[in-house]
């Protein structure tokens, strides 16, 4: 199937009437259409002549006139308009090669798709490019691009990557930079090999592109017990953690007084695995890499106890409810929940740490939580009138887990409403309280 027919057209779409699901769309001001990055460019003027392809194989020229920047309002078989790329490195560190067999078979695919990062916000090496394709990126201005750099040394990258074919990143950034292309960057950082002088020297080459590197999360890798036959990687203790913080935050304050910006935020992840506090929310610089788990929970609290001061004491039926998250995250949902008891003595709830089976106990995040695990675990708990898990536990936008239990499984396994909850400190204050904006399965 042609992934750039057009499947739907909206309603206040200025094209209504003109072109219909089954049509394709060709050209705009006499642009060709391959694909999203085109089609969001070149309509974004007021007025355009379109070439489109009616579904018998005419082809029509349409003249429109709309507000500068609307969307034209067009669906198309694919998001993208065309098929995602894959990723042709063979990452030490990377996380699909770590899952086990036997689970739905999108999981297994690994995009490095420039067009993915600038729409989903998905992380690329920008290693399969093409010359033709970064020229395409920057004549475009394709902003903001989120670039997995992990070292900036050439010998060093191509080791992390797995793909000796891979280009040194430092000239690359430089174009897109050099094109005005916002970049949001990321280290994988991997004890005994991009830490400590390494992770320097990449903080160093990085905060030279600023502003066009406007910010840089490093996260620890994430290591699962299904890692046979694979590059041998150390994970993070706490003596490592607290020494990869320390120069993170050292040259970040650096950076702070020369630029008037940290640009380098470790990972919440980071903080728990070294067992300090995070820091607290004028830190974070109104939380650039939130996506990539920077301030996760320091927002999560303030966003909290933000919603809290606008509740009486009064708030609460007094339903038995339970919370059940990762281990990384239980700690300050206890915390959370023992802040609401005391201002609404009508709250009653736990929460439950769910400690990873199905990936391995080093993996300690919510979002990698399966269903299979939270039966095994919380069959036969109290749980109250209903268990509240975060949404990041599901596939995005259906109601089944990584390993393919649906909600409604792990509902009839526990007998009780299983309610998903939206990163978000006054929706988890909501569902506390059992407020009617919550729904239960």
């Amino acid at each position: 199937m042609d992934l750039s027919v057009i499947t739907a057209v909206d309603e206040n779409s200025p094209l209504r009437g003109r072109v219909h699901p089954g049509d394709t769309l060709l050209s705009i001001n006499g642009h060709d259409v391959e694909d999203v990055l085109d089609y969001r460019y070149y309509s974004y003027d007021a007025r355009l002549t379109l070439r489109i392809r009616v579904s018998d194989g005419r082809e029509r020229t349409l003249r429109i006139r709309k507000e500068e920047g609307e969307d034209l309002g067009l669906e198309f078989a694919d998001t993208l308009m065309d098929e995602a790329r894959s990723c042709r490195n063979h990452c030490v560190f990377c996380f699909v090669d770590q899952l086990p067999r036997g689970l739905r078979r999108t999981l297994y695919f690994k995009d490095d798709d420039a067009r993915l990062s600038f729409l989903t916000g998905s992380y690329i090496t920008l290693t399969n490019l093409s010359e033709r394709e970064i020229d395409r990126l920057c004549a475009l201005r394709v902003s903001p691009i989120r670039v997995s750099v992990h070292a900036t040394d050439p010998e060093l990258r191509m080791k992390l990557l797995g793909n000796p074919k891979a280009a040194p990143i430092l000239p690359l950034l430089q174009r897109l930079a050099d094109a005005e292309i916002e970049m949001e960057c990321q280290i994988v950082c991997c004890p005994g090999l991009n830490d400590g002088a390494a992770l320097r020297q990449t903080m160093k080459d990085l905060a030279a592109l600023y502003p066009a590197v406007n910010s840089v999360s490093v996260v620890p890798v994430g290591l699962t017990k299904h890692r046979k036959n694979l590059y041998p990687l150390t994970p993070f203790d706490t003596d490592r953690a607290r020494k990869t913080i320390a120069d993170v935050e050292k040259f970040a304050s650096e950076c702070l007084e020369k630029y008037g910006s940290r640009i380098f935020f470790c990972a919440d992840e980071l903080y728990l695995k070294a067992g300090l506090t995070l820091p607290e929310e004028l830190y974070y610089e109104g939380y650039p890499q939130l996506e990539n788990g920077v301030g996760l929970l320091r927002l999560l609290r303030e966003e909290f106890l933000f919603a809290l001061d606008d509740v009486t004491g009064e708030a609460g039926d007094g339903a038995a409810f339970s919370i059940a998250t990762g281990c990384a995250a239980a700690e300050t949902l206890r915390e959370l929940l023992e802040k609401a008891k005391e201002k609404c003595p009508r709250i009653e709830g736990r929460v439950y740490a769910i400690v990873n089976d199905f990936f391995g106990h080093s993996v300690d995040v919510a979002g990698l939580v399966t269903g299979g695990d939270l039966i095994a675990q919380l069959r036969g708990k109290e749980l109250g009138t209903r268990l509240l898990i975060p949404q990041t536990m599901l596939r995005h936008g259906e109601g089944v887990f990584l390993d393919d239990v649906t909600l409604e499984d792990v509902r009839d396994a526990l007998g009780v409403p299983v309610i998903p909850v939206a990163q978000d400190g006054g929706e988890l204050l909501a569902a506390m309280l059992n407020s009617p904006q919550t729904n239960g399965n």
